[in-house]
């Protein structure tokens, strides 16, 4: 795709500075960038040069509009006190609804299926009361092997709340002996050969190590023929990768929004509940499937707004993905996520994933033809249809990684490494440039060429 918007096809420029400024010049996505806070490479000068940033799978950068906001909130709280629930600019009482329709674009889901609500693990835990209910005979959880430990303690915490030992009840499958990556085939043979103990069937939508991008409709697909339930933690995938949800048919996805969604660290979470289990009517007019029997813990904020102040002693949900709601959003959470979904809508995660597709095979174009080989390893997935904007980067001297490490962030590069032997690269489509991949490749390159020399 690269070669085909360059007017020269040589390593010799594909590889040049000169390659990266065109690429930058025809991005049509170029301006976005000018939208955030961008990092300076040396913290005690704010003027400095801007850093290499490659790390929103970990911190997205922050808007610049969001100050405006969180002061208006201020402003309104100050102003205002308790009548801010009804008043203000954004009264709190219904501060996450108008968020929720670019979310809902944002996942591939109807409004009604998503909530904006706690934290991921949080909302992890909440969906797992409704979504894991084993029985004698069925009980398993099957996930993928390496997990995001905050999954793998949340999912063996419930098999403990259940009786069940994690030695009997959780599944856990890896990728092939000399191979990096789990097949979706290997997923689904394990789906069919247990499916009959299996409860819930849980992956992330992209695993964070490796990079790689789960068949989430497939495996969906795959549970449901064995009845088991299917659910997903999208911390690397919302924002980074297109998701259909409903479509999909997935039960249900949690995810965090401080990556990929820029809204700050440890701030509010999300959630998807499919309409077809919470009463929401579906367009072609299937029945709801579980609807109001539907297990649950409640809490007043899941109760419909018209009779929320009403203090009622029964629990009426709301319909949808709402209805889990338990308390009140925190303001301030609220409105930097809403900042960063303006920018989002504005730019539409179309454009974001064609950038992505481009930035990222660039970046693995010029790992693989401008660093010395035996080096690194790409462990992410080569096919881009399998992974976000993410490549993991493997050292093969695992020695090396600290002092390469070291080196690379003296020089301004600001990314994730994972014991015990791979940096995270994510060059994000909204605020990275051509350039900033060019730039640490060049130093990539140049910090290796030393490390040799020691």
């Amino acid at each position: 795709q690269i070669k085909s918007i360059v007017p020269e096809q040589t390593l010799e420029y594909l590889v040049s500075e000169e390659c990266a400024t065109l690429l930058d010049e025809k991005d049509a996505l170029r301006d976005y960038r000018q939208q955030f806070c961008y990092p300076p490479a040396n913290r005690e000068d704010p003027n400095s040069a801007e850093s290499i940033y490659l790390c929103g799978n970990s911190l997205g950068l922050q808007p610049k509009k969001l100050k405006a906001r969180i002061d208006q909130e201020l402003y309104d709280w100050a102003t205002l006190g308790v009548e801010g629930h009804f008043q203000g600019k954004y009264p709190w009482v219904s501060t996450d609804e108008p968020l929720l329709p670019h979310m809902a674009k944002i996942v591939g889901a109807e409004e009604a299926e998503v909530a904006i609500m706690n934290s991921l693990s949080t909302n992890m835990h909440l969906m797992l009361i409704p979504f894991y209910r084993p029985t004698k005979t069925r009980f398993k959880i099957l996930m993928e092997a390496g997990a995001f430990p905050s999954d793998r303690y949340g999912i063996k915490s419930q098999l403990f709340l259940h009786d069940v030992s994690p030695d009997d009840g959780l599944i856990e499958i890896a990728p092939r002996e000399g191979e990096r990556n789990i097949r979706t085939d290997d997923i689904i043979k394990v789906i069919e050969e247990q499916g009959e103990s299996i409860a819930l069937v849980f992956f992330s939508g992209i695993q964070y190590y490796s990079g790689q991008l789960f068949d989430m409709k497939a495996i969906t697909e795959a549970a449901h023929k064995q009845g088991c339930r299917a659910g997903f933690d999208l911390a690397h995938a919302v924002g980074n990768a297109p998701l259909q949800l409903h479509d999909w048919n997935v039960d249900f996805a949690v995810w965090c929004c401080y990556k990929y969604l820029n809204s700050g660290p440890g701030t509010i979470g999300g959630c998807f509940v499919h309409g077809r289990l919470t009463g929401v009517p579906q367009k072609d007019g299937k029945v709801v499937e579980i609807g109001a029997d539907l297990k649950r813990v409640g809490g007043w904020w899941g109760q419909a707004q018209d009779s929320r102040f009403n203090m009622l002693d029964d629990f009426d949900p709301i319909p949808g993905a709402a209805g889990f709601r338990l308390s009140n959003p925190p303001v301030l959470c609220v409105a930097s996520l809403a900042v960063s979904l303006e920018i989002f809508s504005s730019a539409g995660m179309e454009n974001l994933r064609k950038k992505s597709l481009l930035l990222t095979g660039y970046l693995e174009y010029l790992i693989d033809n401008h660093i010395p080989k035996g080096h690194i390893e790409i462990i992410t997935p080569r096919d881009p249809n399998q992974r976000g904007c993410q490549l993991s980067l493997l050292f093969t001297h695992s020695s090396a990684v600290d002092s390469v490490s070291e080196a690379l962030v003296k020089e301004g590069l600001i990314a994730d490494i994972r014991k015990p032997d791979v940096m995270r690269i994510a060059p994000v489509p909204l605020y990275n440039s051509f350039k900033d991949v060019w730039r640490f490749v060049a130093l990539l390159r140049r910090v290796l060429e030393a490390f040799n020399k020691q």
